[in-house]
């Protein structure tokens, strides 16, 4: 599998708090959840317990969307990414990695008891002014990056 640009793993490991979209019986809903980008899992991470509507709807239907922005009001600096994927609760050996990569971002969660999840993405698409109006970086699962 091809790595997204660098450019948009810059920001998916910049920024710490995605807005996870759910949806079951037609019915979507949003969350905000604090996450660490995991490189070698190509993954977001992210705690939220089972009993959250949020939790609950991802049990239910594991594909999700998600978005990470810039929140600016100067209109060359927009940026952020979109997010397609599936939601999963790691378990065994990968869940020691998920907890230990979440804790290095976020060290007072070990106070928490919660659920630990992991986003894999199947398309990440960045809007980035910065690169030209409306510019976009798009990369697909298994088929790589390109800018539109």
């Amino acid at each position: 599998m091809q790595k997204p640009d660098d450019r948009i793993l810059k920001m998916l490991q910049k920024h710490h708090v995605l807005t996870l979209a759910t949806s079951v019986k037609d019915q979507p809903w949003c969350a905000s959840c604090f996450y660490a980008w995991m490189s070698t899992e190509n993954a977001f991470v992210f705690t939220t317990d089972e009993t959250t509507r949020h939790g609950r709807e991802s049990l239910a239907n594991q594909k999700v969307a998600a978005n990470i922005y810039l929140e600016t009001k100067v209109v060359g600096k927009i940026r952020g990414v979109q997010v397609s994927g599936v939601i999963e609760k790691p378990e065994g050996e990968l869940l020691d990695r998920v907890r230990k990569r979440y804790l290095k971002r976020f060290p007072y969660a070990r106070l928490m008891e919660t659920t630990m999840w992991i986003l894999r993405p199947n398309i990440l698409k960045m809007t980035d002014n910065r690169l030209g109006f409306g510019k976009k970086l798009i990369w697909e699962n298994n088929k790589g990056s390109e800018i539109q």
